[in-house]
């Protein structure tokens, strides 16, 4: 039987030895702590390197090269290298690529974007090295735990500063001796708490003091006890860092020691290849652990909000004296000055679950344009914005975000702020598609003035003026289905007949009508939807639309103004949809109930729910496809139709009631007057005979 020796710089509390099988051979392995004793580590090396068939040196990781800055350890390093000791240093390098490619490829994005948070930076350089090409948002604590100064390390480049000026006074790693440090250290637990992935040694885990509900944690030789300890701490997953080869977890040195045993090598002996065809033998079970037993994601995203209106700057903390003590005149100025402010976090949003387990949190970042101000200036004021919303979405780790209100209408709808950001961008127009029509729907039911089947089908006539552009050909698609007759309106007599074509081939007994006004069938219509870009011109003459109809206004800018709403208070017109989030979320208030959301943010969290860091939709043309995959992948992960909005706000069941019974009144007083006018005809007919 051979013997292998580990010497570890951690802690003498954790040692042990025990025989196993490795390839064919019979081994004992036996791991010796020295508490972070450099001179004792130097003896024990010098002994067993003569009493063992083959000596480790653990604890210092090898791919953390910028520790070996220090001449201490270097020489001892050095040492062990002329001994042919085992460092692990190749099979670590392996292994943890191995780990991180496989977590990439089993729950794409759990690093893109992540915030990291090494303890240790300078020992597991060669890591930070490995996810940078994933995240820019790195962290170490080596200031904290190695020199007790409050300060994090935002950066490679900060990192190799900091190892080349701390590395003389501080040659050793610090997991076994900074425990109390690591506990009492308010600004490490916030690190922490801010992080989603985290970097640490074994030898911490069981002292961990902190809250880890949805982490990542990359630790090697992770035993069933520790396992239970992450669990205990709420981590998502852990990725072990250590290949799972033998019965009990061992660090990378040891482990190579015993693999070099067994194969009668020595570490100058072993190359790439050899490692490779190790693996390929030995098969080690997944890196990647669910302390929970089911894997759950929580995914991130951001979104980008802005103020309506001048109202709504007053709102703001900053802001709110200036209101008070300024006369309306002057609010203007703050209107215009306030534009040039730069983005904000306004909110968290936490509690997001998914029926299927998975997981969303994310941030509303708010720029300070109201519409006013973004549509007097030129694109590229705005399109400036939204980038720099998508660098401070990118600091929070932020993995796709989402574009609200006027920040996807101006300019190309996204496509600029797309190619300049550094994440992915969606405008959310998808799902506000999906979202307007099925609050139509739902308004019709509501309402009661229609004959809805079992199967939603509706017994009246829709118009959709607008028809031929990206939102409008999308919504005649879906009413052709949902209505018996569908009219559409566009100036563009060839646009119009290539939809009608592509219509009839999907739903064949549709009865679809082609006009170039609106004007002409307007007072026959019980749903009419708005989908222009005629910024500023009336296409709908609301006067001439049937009581009790409703009215779906998707333009933005609206085509109907709330004066125009206030002409008929017996339609219904309706601005969107707004959807029910799943789980119990959690967020500063965007003007709707608890937990509801706009159907675009809605867009935004379903992706990231969905682990679907794209750029879904993007432009003024929406794709058919892209619709109705958005809603399927909505109500696969519980979103519901909350709230239906007007231009005044949400519809209550009173105010829709009222709409009704106005509608039914201007309905009867029709009547009364047709059969008045009838009767009179009538008396002319027969005082003529």
């Amino acid at each position: 039987m051979k013997t292998v020796v580990s010497i570890h710089l951690g802690e003498s509390a954790r040692d042990f030895e025990f025989s196993t099988t490795l390839l064919g051979a019979k081994l004992r392995l036996r791991r010796i702590g020295v508490n972070g004793d450099l001179e004792r580590a130097a003896r024990l090396l010098e002994r067993f390197s003569e009493e063992a068939d083959q000596v480790s040196l653990g604890g210092l990781s090898p791919a953390g090269a910028l520790v070996r800055r220090d001449k201490r350890v270097a020489e001892f390093v050095a040492r062990a290298a002329a001994a042919q000791a085992a460092t692990g240093t190749t099979l670590a390098r392996v292994h943890e690529e191995w780990a991180v490619r496989q977590m990439q490829r089993e729950r794409p994005g759990t690093f893109v974007n992540a915030r990291v948070l090494f303890l240790s930076g300078m020992e597991d350089y060669a890591l930070a090295r490995l996810l940078s090409q994933q995240t820019k948002n790195l962290f170490f604590a080596d200031p904290i735990l190695r020199l007790g100064l409050p300060k994090l390390l935002g950066s490679l480049s900060s990192l190799r500063t900091f190892a080349r000026a701390a590395a003389l006074r501080t040659p050793l790693p610090p997991q076994a001796t900074r425990e109390r440090e690591l506990a009492a250290s308010g600004l490490l637990a916030n690190a922490v708490a801010d992080a989603h992935v985290l970097v640490l040694h074994r030898d911490l885990i069981a002292k961990l003091p902190w809250d880890l509900r949805g982490k990542v944690v990359l630790t090697s030789a992770i035993s069933d006890e520790m396992l239970a300890q992450l669990r205990a701490a709420g981590a998502y997953a852990a990725i072990d860092r250590a290949p799972r080869l033998l019965d009990r977890p061992i660090e990378c040195d040891l482990l190579e020691g015993a693999l070099l045993a067994a194969t009668n090598r020595i570490p100058t002996d072993m190359g790439m290849d050899d490692y490779l065809q190790l693996y390929e033998e030995l098969r080690p079970a997944s890196a990647l652990l669910h302390p929970f037993g089911v894997p759950r994601q929580r995914n991130r995203f951001a979104f980008v909000i802005h103020p309506l209106s001048r109202e709504f700057l007053k709102e703001s903390k900053p802001l709110a004296l200036a209101a008070r003590l300024l006369p309306k005149r002057a609010m203007r100025a703050v209107e215009k000055v306030a534009a040039h402010a730069p983005p904000f976090l306004y909110s968290k949003v936490t509690g997001i679950r998914s029926p299927t387990g998975a997981e969303a949190e994310g941030w509303l970042i708010s720029v300070a344009s109201t519409p006013r101000e973004m549509l007097s200036r030129s694109p590229e004021f705005t399109y400036r914005q939204m980038v720099e919303a998508s660098r401070m979405a990118e600091r929070l780790g932020a993995q796709i975000m989402g574009l609200g209100a006027f920040t996807k209408v101006v300019g190309d709808a996204g496509v600029t702020v797309a190619r300049r950001a550094s994440l992915p961008v969606t405008t959310g127009n998808s799902y506000s598609a999906s979202g307007a029509l099925w609050a139509a729907h739902d308004a019709a039911r509501r309402m009661g003035l229609l004959e809805i089947d079992a199967q939603g089908k509706v017994a009246g006539k829709a118009m959709v003026v607008g028809a031929t552009g990206s939102i409008g050909a999308v919504c005649a698609r879906l009413l052709a289905m949902a209505f018996d007759e569908l009219h559409l309106v566009a100036p563009d007599p060839a646009k119009l007949l290539l939809l009608r074509d592509a219509i009839l081939e999907e739903t064949p007994s549709a009865k679809v009508h082609l006009s170039s006004s609106a004007d002409e069938n307007l007072r026959e219509m019980d749903l009419i939807v708005t989908a222009t870009s005629a910024a500023g011109k009336r296409v709908v003459d609301i006067l001439k639309v049937k009581a009790g109809a409703i009215i779906t206004d998707v333009s933005r800018p609206l085509d109907l103004s709330a004066e125009d709403v206030a002409l008929r208070p017996d339609i219904l017109v309706l601005e969107s949809g707004e959807i029910q989030l799943p789980g119990e979320p959690k967020m500063r208030s965007i003007g709707l109930p608890p937990g509801v959301a706009y159907a675009c943010l809605a867009e935004t969290i379903v992706l990231a729910l969905e682990g679907r860091f794209e750029p879904f939709t993007l432009g003024r043309e929406i794709e058919w496809a892209r619709v109705k995959e958005i809603y399927k992948l909505g109500l696969k992960h519980g979103m519901a139709l909350a709230a239906i909005s007007g231009v005044n706000g949400l519809f209550s069941d009173e105010a829709i009631a009222e709409v009704r019974a106005r509608a039914l009144a201007v309905r009867a007083e029709s009547r009364a007057e047709a059969e008045a006018l009838a009767a009179k005809r009538s008396a002319r007919l027969r005082l003529a005979v």
